[in-house]
């Protein structure tokens, strides 16, 4: 295998990096306590080609892989883990409609995403539909030209300010899993209501209910046919999740980087804290945890460039990268009530960290598949 990156890729992974230097770093913690949603980081994100990575040129992308936006995406949230939250927001539907839309659907819907000029999110997850997907209730009923939406979906990133967005509908109530259908949604239509809502981290990343009542889509934003939006919905969250997968492994950068500055500045006892065999333990660890995370995460971007089954992959870097973020998080007892305060990235680093361990399925979600995988119960690389 070969472990170095071409010089395009490098290319690509420094103007992340630079961006997010000069971008995103110096608004940071004020942009996290004060929740403020940055519309113009998305604009110009987009205007540098960040969501179009994965995209083809011939549909207004950049075709660069999924390798080139792992390395984006670890940049980003190496500085802010929710500003990663925008990339996924935006490549998640551009990714679904440059796969499975119509000519119509991409002219419409993908060049505004990949550009950063309408702002996106997808809609799975409602209160007793969340790593069970297939147990989702909200409605899409057929009416002449139209499907008309009725229920809600909570804990959606991006649902108080999303101009547009992919939404996943019981059709045929009958067929369960096999009665779900994917639909690209404008969000400025009437019948829909947003209701914001807080939590524990990425606070500068909108999160919020969505309820849909007699809420009208053109039946032309059907993605695909009737009864594929699981098949999709599977497809999409296979390629949301190497994303981020892609972000904890950049939170797990910063939080060790942010230990070790702290050990070679401050000194207990006459000595540097990182002369303490108790921290260097912690650092060791870190270092570990967050380099085998590093090649899982390249390994499963590298066969999705390759065109290969990388479910099992993406399982294995998700769970390993959102545990080692959990664990770098730990950073904070290295550097006590420093990292208890705010005046420390660090205690944000800790918030942001947990959430990977949530997001595009739980790390018990991807422990269910690794281990159904070996056990040969269910494989995860089908064809």
């Amino acid at each position: 295998m070969d472990f170095e990156l071409s010089e395009e890729l490098i290319a690509v992974r420094d103007l992340a990096r630079d961006f997010a230097a000069k971008e995103i770093a110096p608004t940071a913690a004020t942009d996290d306590r004060e929740h403020k949603f940055r519309a113009d980081l998305i604009r110009k994100m987009g205007e540098l080609g960040f969501y179009g990575a994965a995209i083809p040129e011939e549909r207004g992308g950049s075709g660069l892989g999924f390798l080139a936006l792992t390395l984006i995406t670890e940049e980003i949230a190496r500085v802010h883990s929710a500003i990663r939250v925008f990339v996924n927001m935006q490549v998640g539907p551009a990714m679904v409609l440059d796969r499975f839309g119509t000519d119509a659907q991409r002219k419409r819907w993908l060049g505004p995403l990949v550009a950063g000029e309408k702002i996106g999110c997808f809609a799975i997850t409602e209160a007793d539909a969340g790593s069970d997907v297939a147990a989702m209730r909200t409605t899409a009923t057929r009416d002449g030209n139209d499907y008309v939406f009725n229920g809600s979906k909570i804990w959606i990133s991006n649902a108080p300010v999303a101009d547009c967005g992919l939404v996943y509908a019981v059709t045929d109530k009958g067929k369960k899993h096999r009665g779900i259908s994917a639909f690209i949604a404008d969000f400025t239509r009437p019948g829909l209501s947003r209701r914001a809502l807080d939590a524990l981290g990425t606070h500068a990343s909108p999160l919020g209910e969505l309820t849909f009542d007699g809420f009208r889509v053109p039946a032309e934003n059907l993605i695909g046919h009737e009864g594929e939006g699981f098949k999709i919905c599977m497809w999409q969250l296979n390629n949301t999740r190497l994303s981020c997968a892609a972000g904890a492994l950049g939170v797990a950068t910063a939080s060790k980087e942010a230990a070790v500055g702290y050990c070679n500045q401050r000194e207990q006892f006459g000595q540097k804290i990182g002369q303490f065999q108790m921290n260097q333990d912690l650092i060791a660890q870190m270092i570990v945890h967050e380099e085998a995370a590093r090649l899982l995460v390249y390994r499963a971007a590298w066969l999705a460039d390759q065109k290969r089954p990388n479910n099992l992959e993406v399982s294995i870097a998700k769970y390993t990268s959102a545990e080692a973020a959990a664990f770098a998080a730990a950073a904070l007892r290295i550097l006590g009530a420093y990292g208890y305060s705010t005046e420390f990235p660090v205690e944000r680093y800790l918030r942001d960290a947990k959430s990977y361990q949530i997001v595009e399925g739980s790390s018990n979600i991807q422990k269910l598949i690794i281990a159904q995988d070996a056990l040969g119960y269910r494989k995860a690389n089908r064809e």
